[in-house]
C-alpha cells in the first residue's frame, strides 16, 4: 500500500458525489447532495456534500487564543508520539477543517485558515474544507514560515503544541522564524482540544500480549538485545528513552488497539542498564500481564508500570541524578520531551532509536510466519478477484461491495486480526486518487469498462500484509496497456536487482521509475515501506525514501510503483518482499528481494513486447513460485476454482525455446552454425 489508520484512509475522497450548502447545515456535518460539482467553488459559494462547516469551531479556536497573546496557531496532522496513522480523538486537523488526509498542516489567526498539504490531496482537501479555508498547494515547513513571516508583524508569537512537534521539525520552524524576530510559543495544553468537546476518550481496551507461538524473543530477551547496545555505544548513554508506539509495543511483545487498523496503545519506556520505566494508562493492565511483566518487584528485569502523562515528571527525576545521558531517535521524539534533557550533555541523538533499527531484522521465525501471513492472505485475494470476474459484467458491484468482500474473505483466514488499512477500491476516475477509499457517497458501480485498483491487507496474529492489484474486466486501451506493463516492469527490476548488504533503498528507487520515466510518465508517492508481524502496515524505518536506513537481510518491505491519469485510471502494483542474501560470481555479502506475496497479475493488461527477455523470466519464475506455494495450500482447502484460476492465470510467458530465455551468446552460436551448414550444403 501507499501510504496508510482510518483517519489516513476512512473519509478520502470522494469521487461521484455531488451537493450544494444547505442553509439548515448545522456545525460539522457534511453538506447535503443537491448539485453536480465535485469540489467547492468559493467564487460562487458552492460547496461539495463532503464539505464540512467549520465556522463555528473556527470561532471557538479564535477564542482561546486571545488571552494567550498568539497571533497564530500551528495545527499538525499527527499526535503525541509522531505517528502516521493516528486515532480519532488525535485528528485535530480534521476535526477543525474537514480535511481528512493523513499529510497536511494547518494554521489558524484570527482572519484566516490555511491548510498545507501535497499533490496526493489537492482534490480531497477542496472536496472536503468549507470556504473559511485556504488551499495552499505545498507541503514544505519552509512554505508555511514564509506565509507567517509575510503575515504575522514582527515581535508576535505563534502558538503550539510541542507534543505535537518533531525534533527537527521544530528546528526547522525555529531557524526560519527567529531571523525574522517571529517567535514560537510552546503551550503546555492543546487548544483544539479545549475546544473539542466531543472527543473521543482513550479507549477502554486492555493491553494483551502476543501468544508465545508467535514469539521468536521474550521481552526480556529484547531488553537484554538492547541494554547491550546502550552498553556499547562509545558515547556512553545511560537509557534510551522510547516514544514511538510501535518501539514499546515491540520491546515487551504487546499490542493494543488505540489505533485504527494498528495494534499499538499509548505508552512511552525509559529503559536504563538496571530500570525499566513503562509509561501506560494503568488500569488497561490486567493482573495476567502484570504478572507477564514482573511488575511487582524492582529488579533490572522488573517493569515499572507508571501513568501515562507522568513522564514528563520521571525523565525529569532522571536528569536530575549525575552522569546520567539519555539517547533518543529524533524522528520519534517530540519537542516536549527533548527540551526537557537539558543540558546537551544529557542527551545522544540518532535518527532512529536501536529499538527500531533492531525491530527492522526480522528473526528466523519471524520471517517463516510473516511468509505464511502472506500465504493465507493471498487466497482471500485470490477470491475477491475471481468473485469480481464472475459478478461485475452483472452491473451488480460496486466500490463499497469489493472492499467489503476481501475484508469477509481475510476474516475467514487463520489468525485474522481484521483489516491493516482501509480498503482502497477504486475504480476509473476514483483510481486516479492514489488514497482514495469508497463511502456511500462516492462508491462507484464496477463496470467491465474501466480498470480498477484494490490496494488492501491484513492484520494477522504473525504478520501484516499488504498487495495491491490492477485490473481491467473488458478491453483495455493501449494506452492502459502500455503504463500498466512499465508499472509491472518497474516492480520487477527492483525486485530482480541484486545488491550489496546494507545499500539504502534510496539508491534504487529509481529503478520502479525508470521505464516510466522513458516514456515521460512518473507516480507521486514513494515507492516502497517496511512491514512488520502484527504492526503497522507502513513500519519504519525500512523503504527506499532517503531517511530509510540500509536494506540488510531480514527486512521487509513493500515495492509499489504506480501511475495516475487524473480523471481517469489509476495503476498500483505492490507485493512485499523481504531481504535475502544471493549467490554472485565474485563476490559475497549480497542481496535481492524475495517475493512473499502471492497472487498473480492482470494478465490482459501485460504487453510482452516492451518487456525485456530477463523481465519475462523473471515474471515465469514468479509465477511457478505461485503456483508451487498456493497449488497445495488451495487442493488442501478444497478451492478447486481458485486453483483453476490460479494456474490460468500463473501460464508461463514464454514457452520452452523462445528466444527470449536463450541467452545472446547461444543466440550468435546459433546464426553462425545456421550459416555454416548453408556454406557447407
Amino acid at each position: 500500500m501507499t501510504v496508510t489508520g482510518w483517519v489516513l484512509f476512512a473519509a478520502l475522497v470522494l469521487g461521484a458525489a455531488q451537493g450544494q450548502v444547505s442553509p439548515a447545515t448545522t456545525e460539522g456535518e457534511i453538506y447535503p447532495a443537491a448539485g453536480s460539482a465535485r469540489e467547492r467553488n468559493c467564487c460562487t459559494s458552492y460547496l461539495p456534500p463532503t464539505a464540512v462547516n467549520s465556522t463555528l469551531r473556527l470561532q471557538a479556536l479564535r477564542s482561546t487564543m486571545v488571552p494567550l497573546n498568539i497571533s497564530a496557531y500551528i495545527i499538525p496532522a499527527t499526535d503525541a508520539h509522531l505517528s502516521e496513522y493516528i486515532a480519532v480523538r488525535d485528528a485535530r486537523v480534521r476535526w477543525i477543517s474537514g480535511f481528512s488526509g493523513s499529510a497536511g498542516t494547518a494554521v489558524v489567526t484570527q482572519t484566516q485558515a490555511l491548510l498545507w498539504t501535497d499533490s496526493r490531496y489537492w482534490i480531497q482537501a477542496e472536496r472536503e474544507m468549507d470556504c473559511n479555508w485556504e488551499l495552499v498547494r505545498d507541503s514544505s515547513i519552509s512554505s508555511i514560515t514564509n506565509w507567517l513571516i509575510t503575515n504575522i508583524p514582527e515581535g508576535e508569537e505563534i502558538g503550539f503544541d510541542p507534543f505535537l512537534f518533531s525534533i527537527e521539525t521544530f528546528k526547522a520552524y525555529d531557524v526560519s522564524l527567529a531571523p525574522g524576530n517571529r517567535i514560537l510559543k510552546s503551550l503546555p495544553d492543546n487548544l483544539v482540544d479545549k475546544v473539542w468537546t466531543d472527543r473521543d476518550p482513550v479507549p477502554p481496551d486492555n493491553i494483551f500480549r502476543l501468544p508465545d507461538s508467535m514469539v521468536e524473543r521474550t521481552w526480556q530477551m529484547k531488553v537484554e538485545q538492547i541494554r547491550q547496545q546502550i552498553k556499547d555505544n562509545p558515547y556512553k548513554p545511560t537509557a534510551v528513552l522510547l516514544s514511538a508506539l510501535d518501539e514499546t509495543a515491540w520491546l515487551f511483545n504487546l499490542r493494543g488497539n488505540d489505533i485504527p487498523y494498528n495494534p499499538f496503545f499509548y505508552s512511552y519506556t525509559l529503559l536504563t542498564l538496571d530500570q525499566i520505566w513503562l509509561f501506560v494508562h494503568t488500569e488497561r493492565v490486567p493482573e495476567e500481564l502484570k504478572l507477564h511483566l514482573n511488575t511487582d518487584c524492582f529488579l533490572e528485569n522488573c517493569v515499572q508500570l507508571l501513568a501515562y502523562d507522568s513522564v514528563r515528571t520521571y525523565i525529569e527525576t532522571y536528569l536530575t541524578q549525575p552522569k546520567v545521558k539519555v539517547w533518543i531517535g529524533t524522528e520519534y521524539t517530540t519537542r516536549a520531551l527533548s527540551e526537557l534533557i537539558t543540558p546537551e550533555e544529557k542527551v545522544l541523538t540518532s535518527d532512529y532509536s536501536p529499538v527500531l533499527t533492531t525491530k527492522a531484522v526480522k528473526g528466523e521465525k519471524e520471517r517463516r510466519i510473516l511468509k505464511d501471513a502472506h500465504i493465507r492472505d493471498a487466497v482471500a485475494v485470490m477470491k475477491l478477484l475471481i468473485w469480481l470476474e464472475n459478478t461485475v459484467p452483472k452491473g451488480t458491484e460496486t466500490e463499497l461491495t469489493a472492499a467489503r468482500y476481501v475484508n469477509e474473505r481475510r476474516s475467514e483466514q487463520e489468525y485474522s486480526k481484521g483489516p491493516s488499512f482501509e480498503t482502497i477500491s477504486a475504480s476509473g476516475p476514483n483510481a486516479a486518487l492514489a488514497h482514495y477509499s469508497p463511502t456511500n457517497e462516492t462508491s462507484r458501480k464496477l463496470s467491465v469498462d474501466e480498470m480498477y485498483l484494490v490496494d488492501s491487507g491484513g492484520q494477522y496474529l504473525d504478520g501484516t500484509t499488504d498487495i495491491t492489484r490492477t485490473v481491467h474486466w473488458g478491453t483495455p486501451t493501449d494506452f492502459q496497456k502500455e503504463a500498466f506493463t512499465r508499472v509491472l516492469m518497474g516492480n520487477i527490476e527492483i525486485s530482480r536487482t541484486i545488491f550489496p548488504a546494507r545499500t539504502r533503498g534510496v539508491y534504487m528507487e529509481m529503478l520502479g521509475r525508470r521505464a516510466l520515466w522513458e516514456v515521460g510518465l512518473n507516480y507521486g508517492h514513494g515507492t516502497g515501506h517496511g512491514v512488520g508481524n502484527y504492526f503497522g502496515v507502513h513500519e519504519w524505518p525500512v523503504g527506499f525514501q532517503s531517511n530509510n536506513i540500509p536494506f540488510d537481510e531480514g527486512m521487509f518491505t513493500s515495492i509499489e510503483p504506480g501511475y495516475y491519469k487524473e480523471n481517469e485510471f489509476g495503476i498500483r502494483i505492490e507485493d512485499v518482499a523481504v531481504v535475502v542474501p544471493v549467490t554472485t560470481k565474485y563476490g559475497n555479502n549480497y542481496m535481492t528481494f524475495e517475493i512473499v506475496s502471492l497472487v498473480p497479475y492482470d494478465r490482459k493488461l501485460i504487453d510482452t513486447s516492451i518487456m525485456s527477455p530477463q523481465q519475462l523470466q523473471w515474471l515465469d519464475e514468479y509465477y511457478r513460485k505461485i503456483r508451487a506455494i498456493m497449488g497445495p495450500v488451495l487442493d488442501r482447502q478444497s478451492l478447486k476454482q481458485e486453483k483453476e484460476w490460479m494456474m490460468r492465470n500463473t501460464e508461463p510467458f514464454v514457452s520452452a525455446g523462445d528466444p527470449a530465455t536463450v541467452s545472446s551468446l547461444t543466440v550468435t552460436l546459433l546464426v553462425l552454425c545456421r550459416a555454416l551448414f548453408q556454406h557447407l550444403s
